[in-house]
């Protein structure tokens, strides 16, 4: 299946360098390889719940630690998400889902206006690391993904114990929220979704 709603990614710094192509009219396939196993692991599934096509190429000063790689992933993901949106013509723009994943419950809300706001709040991760991941880089990466797709983004942890559930219940339902929202709305035929004529 052919898309028009592509885009490719490059960024690079002295802390990382990122190759990233997004198909939101995919089929959930993913090549992802950011030297982090646990965030590819979130990042595969996130392609795959979407069905987006996704594919990372991310090296990055891993020999610190795993922020910059995650932040800048996020970054580069949120740009990809905006670029291939383009001007959002024609999309339902609002996309929510109550997910459950064994003990845990997990709602995220998403507005596609062009305007960043992350609700991480009732988000309580137990552990500090996953593996060798720390945890408190999920929030980062929301953060930075939020701010370059300029989404509103509600994300509400209703239950859960087990911290490798909760993150992976989060990166779930934020693909399935956004495969809802960007969702081309045929009785919208082409049309902005907003009164302002511009999102």
């Amino acid at each position: 299946m052919s898309s028009e709603r592509t885009a490719s990614i490059k960024r690079y710094t002295t802390e990382t360098k990122i190759d990233l192509f997004l198909d939101i009219d995919g089929e959930g396939r993913y090549d992802v390889d950011t030297g982090c196993g646990f965030l590819n692991h979130m990042l595969e599934l996130f392609a795959r719940h979407g069905n987006f096509n996704l594919n990372v190429k991310c090296r990055g000063d891993i020999d610190v630690d795993y922020h910059h790689t995650t932040e800048d992933t996020g970054i580069a993901l949120g740009e990809a998400f905006a670029k291939a949106l383009g001007d959002k013509r024609g999309i339902l723009r609002y996309g929510d889902i109550i997910l459950p994943m064994d003990e845990t419950l997990i709602m995220v809300a998403v507005d596609l206006g062009g305007r960043a706001y992350l609700d991480f709040s009732e988000v309580f991760i137990p552990a500090q690391k996953v593996g060798d991941f720390d945890t408190e880089l999920v929030k980062e990466f929301m953060l930075a993904f939020t701010r370059t797709l300029g989404a509103n983004i509600h994300i509400r942890q209703l239950a859960g114990e087990n911290s490798h559930h909760i993150i992976e219940g989060i990166f779930k339902a934020l693909s399935r929220a956004l495969a809802k929202a960007s969702t081309i709305d045929e009785r919208n035929s082409g049309k902005i979704p907003s009164t302002k004529g511009v999102i």
